[in-house]
C-alpha cells in the first residue's frame, strides 16, 4: 500500500523519493560557507570552520565540530581533483543527532581577471551577519544589474549607507588606508584573511560608516569573496583607477596569504 500521508515530489514531471532532508533543504533554514580548494588547501580554513560553528550554534543551538567538517570535505574530494570549489551547507539536526552537513564539489573558479563595475541598489540582507540560505533578494538584484551590464550589485540602506555587495565585501582606499563600511554585512572569510594580512604587512585599515555621497572622495575600491579580490573600476557614475597602488597591494597580499591543509 502507498502511504497517503507521504508527500509526493516530482521534478520536471518525474517522481523522486521524498527524502526528509529534501524538505530541510527546500525550507531555506540553514547556512553555508564557500571556499576555493587548491592542492587540498584552503585560505583561512580556521575562519571557515569558526563561521560554521558560530552560525550553527545561533541557528540550531548546537556546535559543529571543525575536525568533523574537515573530514567530510576530504571525503567529498576523494574522487575529484584536489582543486575545486567547495561549499559546506548546514541544516537542522534530527532529534538526538548532530547537524546535517551537505558538501558540494564543483570545478575550481579562477580569481577575477578584470576590474568590476558596480551598481548600487536599495536593499539590505536580513540577518546580514549570517551566510544563510534563502538569498532571493540579493540574487534578484545581482541578476538585474548584470542584465544592465554591471558585474555586481552594491547593497545600500535607505539612508545611503553602503553595506556590502550582493556576493562580495567592498573596501575603499584613501590616504594609504583601507576603509571597510561599518554597516550590517557578512564578515566574509576573504575580507577577514585580508585584514590579517594587512596587519602583518603594517598597512592601516579601519571600519567606519560609508555613504553613497562619500564615493567620490575615495581614491579606489575593491571587492572580495571566496573567488578572490578584484579592483573596482566604477560604482554608478563614480569611476576609479583599477591600478591604484594600495588596491594592487591588497590584491598581492591576498595572493601571498598562506594556504591551510584540509
Amino acid at each position: 500500500m502507498t502511504d497517503s500521508t507521504a508527500p509526493r515530489i516530482e521534478i520536471n514531471g518525474r517522481a523522486t523519493e521524498a527524502d526528509p532532508l529534501l524538505f530541510d533543504m527546500l525550507s531555506g533554514q540553514g547556512h553555508f560557507t564557500a571556499m576555493q580548494v587548491r592542492t587540498g588547501r584552503v585560505r583561512g580554513l580556521d575562519l571557515h570552520l569558526h563561521r560554521l560553528d558560530v552560525a550553527t550554534r545561533e541557528l540550531f543551538g548546537v556546535g559543529l565540530d571543525g575536525d568533523l567538517v574537515r573530514g567530510r570535505i576530504r571525503h567529498a574530494l576523494r574522487e575529484r581533483s584536489q582543486d575545486a570549489a567547495v561549499r559546506v551547507y548546514v541544516y537542522h539536526p534530527d532529534p538526538g543527532d548532530g547537524p546535517v552537513t551537505v558538501m558540494t564539489v564543483r570545478p575550481p573558479v579562477p580569481e577575477p581577471g578584470t576590474a568590476q563595475r558596480l551598481r548600487s541598489v536599495a536593499y539590505q540582507r536580513p540577518a546580514a551577519h549570517l551566510k544563510h540560505l534563502g538569498g532571493f533578494g540579493q540574487r534578484y538584484h545581482l541578476s538585474r544589474v548584470q542584465q544592465e551590464g554591471f558585474d555586481e550589485a552594491l547593497l545600500v540602506a535607505p539612508d545611503g549607507a553602503v553595506a556590502e555587495g550582493a556576493t562580495t565585501n567592498i573596501g575603499f582606499v584613501k590616504d594609504g588606508k583601507v576603509i571597510w563600511p561599518d554597516a550590517p554585512a557578512l564578515q566574509g572569510t576573504t575580507m577577514l584573511v585580508l585584514r590579517r594580512e594587512l596587519d602583518r604587512a603594517g598597512v592601516p585599515w579601519t571600519q567606519r560608516p560609508v555613504h553613497t555621497d562619500d564615493l567620490t572622495s575615495f581614491e579606489g575600491a575593491f571587492v572580495s569573496n571566496s573567488q578572490g579580490v578584484a579592483a573596482v573600476s566604477a560604482i554608478d557614475g563614480t569611476r576609479y583607477p583599477a591600478d591604484t597602488e594600495l588596491v594592487r597591494t591588497v590584491r598581492s597580499l591576498y595572493q601571498a596569504a598562506p594556504w591551510d591543509e584540509i
